[in-house]
């Protein structure tokens, strides 16, 4: 990671503005983020073993552990949902999360099949 040397002129008017200095870990930056989604209603095994069911608010995400609950926002609509992550995928460029079919319609997205969205983890 690059480190850069602020002067105390420069920190103090950081500060002035009420800014704070954070420092993010890999970890805490992929608890978050912004991209495209998609939903699917399969009736088969997701990656965590358990029975995908459509009518559950589940969503699979790269990496992500299983059972995180991740708050998801329609960036068209401001519409948001809790899921919990059981599947892994998505698996196209871009899209950054696979919503279950209810929570998709709760986002109001299942007509477009995608949706430009924002998602943070919540617990």
């Amino acid at each position: 990671m690059a480190k850069t040397k602020l002067t105390s002129a420069a920190l103090a008017a950081f500060f002035a503005l009420g800014a704070t200095l954070t420092s993010v870990t890999s970890s805490h930056a992929a608890g978050s983020g912004c991209g495209g989604a998609s939903w699917y209603a399969l009736s088969s095994r997701t990656a965590s073993g358990e029975r995908m069911n459509a009518k559950y608010l589940t969503a699979a995400h790269r990496n992500l552990k299983f059972g995180t609950k991740v708050a998801v926002t329609n960036k068209r609509n401001g519409k948001t949902v809790v899921v919990r992550i059981n599947d892994r995928g998505p698996f196209i460029r871009g899209r950054v999360i696979d919503l279950s079919k209810a929570a998709a319609s709760h986002i109001g997205m299942i007509r477009s099949g995608t949706a430009s969205i924002c998602y943070r983890v919540v617990s």
